[in-house]
């Protein structure tokens, strides 16, 4: 974990997603939920200004634990899940379901010391009607995946807004698409362990020779 303690505190929250947002970044939409504020309400009042499926997950939380995926006929559910992590203590995040996540997945791109190295595609993690995983984190289907011209630009202006001395050691940007086509920032990762080294050639040793400058 070379990245600085700061940054690393700043990214295992997800309201940094408002700071991006704020900053002209775009990001898949959401809104947080505090602990101490009404479930239900806060469910009512989003489910006013989205439409379609949404997802319910936890602000502080990876490899999708706690995170679900619901349709609008299942907002009592939906309550109780977010009402459940409130009650934990713990804030929560409200986001539109993208559908086009179901056919084009994510794509992942991994930076080391500012420098793009490598993509991926993850397979949709969040499939309709299934429980949150309970394990350390949801099994993925990773492949290669060659980013576009506008996937890349993107990733490259969400890291040049982190409020952070730059470059960082390593980053990873998950993108998915809007109706639209064209992507958002589902999530920063500046502590993720998982980089993908074995579905590109060649990335163990940039990766090994950005942390070598560093020291």
């Amino acid at each position: 974990m070379l990245n600085p303690i700061d940054v690393v505190r700043w990214n295992t929250d997800k309201h940094y997603l408002g700071h991006l947002a704020d900053a002209g970044v775009p990001v898949v939409p959401s809104s947080f939920v505090e602990p101490g504020e009404s479930a239900r309400d806060a469910l009512d009042l989003f489910l006013s200004e989205t439409t379609g499926e949404f997802v319910v997950k936890p602000s502080v939380g990876a490899g999708s634990r706690d995170a679900q995926r619901y349709g609008r006929d299942e907002r009592e559910q939906a309550i109780a899940h977010a009402q459940r992590l409130l009650d934990e203590a713990r804030s929560v995040l409200l986001q539109p379901y993208l559908n086009r996540v179901d056919e084009h997945g994510e794509t992942a791109l991994m930076f080391f010391a500012g420098e793009f190295s490598h993509a991926v595609r993850k397979g949709p993690l969040l499939r309709r009607g299934e429980d949150s995983t309970r394990a350390l984190f949801a099994a993925e289907h990773i492949t290669p995946r060659t980013p576009s011209e506008q996937e890349l630009a993107l990733a490259r202006r969400t890291l040049a807004a982190i409020p952070f001395a730059q470059p960082l050691l390593y980053a990873r940007v998950d993108l998915i698409h809007a109706d639209d086509g064209s992507p958002r920032v589902l999530e920063l990762e500046l502590t993720e362990p998982s980089l993908f080294f074995a579905h590109a050639p060649g990335s163990a040793g940039r990766f090994a020779a950005a942390i070598l400058a560093r020291t």
